[in-house]
């Protein structure tokens, strides 16, 4: 091969990195370059005229950053916020103004509502006592530590891929599909390890965090191996895309979809990693209640479809396998009794 045969070869396999360089960057830049809130739900707490003027006063300055209601009472904001539909509720006082957060939800988020309310309540020259109904344990001050365990067992289930994928390529579906759940397996029993034993962030449901990881790593691995036999090399890109680019920056495992653009905004309610961050976030520091159901759902979709894009896999290799031995011996026994005919005439 020539020298310039071998460079053109490099410079197309070059194009493989640049391009995960292009994507990482746009989708990492776009999310998270420049939060800000967009349609945050906050509440006024208090049934008076003072309560409704100082809710619609927020209205009016906030515009589409803030959603701003009332509620009755301490407990109804309680309520709401341990059910994960709002993020912050105020009460208004002339000596002791308050604000309710649950850190646990979105430490980003409780960052950009105690700014506007210490605001608020500076305005009566008042300090602002926050009440945090989930404080964070020591080993997870941030919140972001179910975001990096995202981290860890996608490139643990996406990295086997081109395993199983590439050097399993000759192995029968079904055994591809075998080494699909043991190595989901694994990837999870990794996860909760990190979770629980090595780093203590996980304190209590550790069996429910690794069937979260178990399914969301099954999902992955399975998706990527179906991928493989039709992408080849560019598989890595395929993977990038769907469990990277686009999976990080929608998880709300560094900013939730109140703090994003519409896009990311609207990946984080079916996004696999939503599933994952959110649900054991609820899992975790919220019993299990606040829309956990629903992020069950989502990583049962996705394995549903890793499990479907194995079979169609399977179906379409097995059309295009190529003929038992036998057969080849019978149609070469054809061709040579044909050329023998052809001879003989």
């Amino acid at each position: 091969m020539s020298e310039r045969a071998v460079l053109r070869r490099v410079l197309t396999h070059l194009l493989l990195p640049l391009l995960m360089c292009i994507g990482m960057g746009l989708a990492y830049e776009s999310a998270f370059h420049a939060p800000s809130p967009h349609h945050m739900k906050v509440a006024v707490v208090g049934s008076g005229p003072q309560a409704d003027v100082l809710a619609q006063t927020l209205k009016d300055k906030a515009g589409d950053a803030l959603d701003v209601t009332t509620l009755p009472s301490a407990d109804a904001a309680r309520a709401q916020i341990m059910d994960r539909t709002l993020v912050a509720a105020y009460t208004p006082s002339a000596t002791a103004p308050s604000l309710m957060v649950a850190t646990a939800n979105s430490a980003t988020d409780v960052e950009v509502a105690q700014k506007i309310f210490t605001q608020v309540a500076g305005l009566q020259h008042e300090p602002l006592a926050v009440d945090n109904l989930t404080p964070m344990p020591p080993q997870d001050p941030t919140n972001q530590a179910l975001f990096f365990l995202l981290v860890a067992i996608s490139i643990g289930s996406y990295g086997s891929v081109a395993v199983i994928g590439g050097a399993g390529e000759a192995l029968r579906m079904r055994t591809r599909a075998a080494l699909c759940l043991g190595v989901s397996f694994t990837v999870a029993a990794i996860g909760a390890a990190l979770a629980g034993p090595v780093f203590h962030f996980v304190h209590h449901d550790l069996l429910g965090v690794f069937g979260l990881a178990w399914v969301y790593s099954f999902a992955v691995v399975a998706i990527g191996t179906a991928l493989h036999r039709f992408l080849g090399r560019w598989t890595t890109l395929g993977t990038m895309l769907l469990f990277v680019m686009l999976n990080f920056t929608s998880s709300g495992g560094v900013f939730r979809p109140d703090l994003q653009n519409g896009f990311f905004a609207s990946l984080h309610s079916f996004w696999i990693g939503s599933g994952f961050v959110e649900g054991g976030r609820s899992l975790v520091y919220f019993d299990g209640r606040a829309g956990f159901a629903t992020d069950v759902w989502i990583l049962a979709a996705w394995a549903a479809v890793g499990a479907a894009a194995l079979a169609l896999t399977a179906v379409f290799e097995h059309k295009r396998r190529p003929l038992p031995l036998l057969a080849m011996e019978s149609e070469a026994d054809a061709a040579e009794e044909r050329e023998e005919a052809t001879v003989a005439a």
